[in-house]
């Protein structure tokens, strides 16, 4: 109990991956974490593409991110609700090298499209990032559940 109020009673484990990707959906744009040699750096991004819980996120290759991304793979992105629900996935950033898969991405992005111009453009990095773990915490629940992947 937190002062007068019971925590929010968990998630049943069969609607767990739903409301996860609910509340995905609710936050937008989550927090992405990668690591700076022994110092973690987060930043919000937007991403480009999301399939279940597995999340692609595009890049500059002169951006922190991508050396952070070229030294260490593993990353953690944190959705946030306005309600205070949130998912964490941690997981593998791999770059995307493959062409149609690419073109796929551009084409559906407006954005990517009146920045850099060009799917070719060398500054064009993508990075697919595959989940390893997923969790999900109700506002204030101050536990988190695993959400079968």
């Amino acid at each position: 109990m937190i002062g007068n109020m019971q925590p929010p009673a968990p998630v049943p484990p069969e609607q767990l991956p739903q409301v996860a990707l609910d509340t995905m959906r609710a936050a937008k744009f989550p927090m992405f974490a990668s690591a700076d040699g022994d110092q973690p750096r987060l930043r919000p991004v937007a991403p480009v593409k999301t399939e279940g819980f597995t999340v692609w996120v595009a890049s500059l290759r002169t951006s922190g991110k991508t050396g952070e991304l070229d030294r260490n793979r593993k990353v953690e992105l944190c959705y946030f609700s306005d309600g205070h629900d949130h998912v964490r996935i941690t997981g593998v950033a791999e770059l995307v090298t493959d062409p149609a898969e690419r073109r796929e991405i551009w084409d559906a992005n407006p954005l990517l499209r009146a920045y850099l111009h060009s799917v070719d453009n060398p500054e064009f990095m993508l990075y697919k990032v595959t989940p390893r773990r997923v969790r999900f915490m109700r506002e204030w629940a101050l536990e988190y559940q695993e959400v079968e992947i």
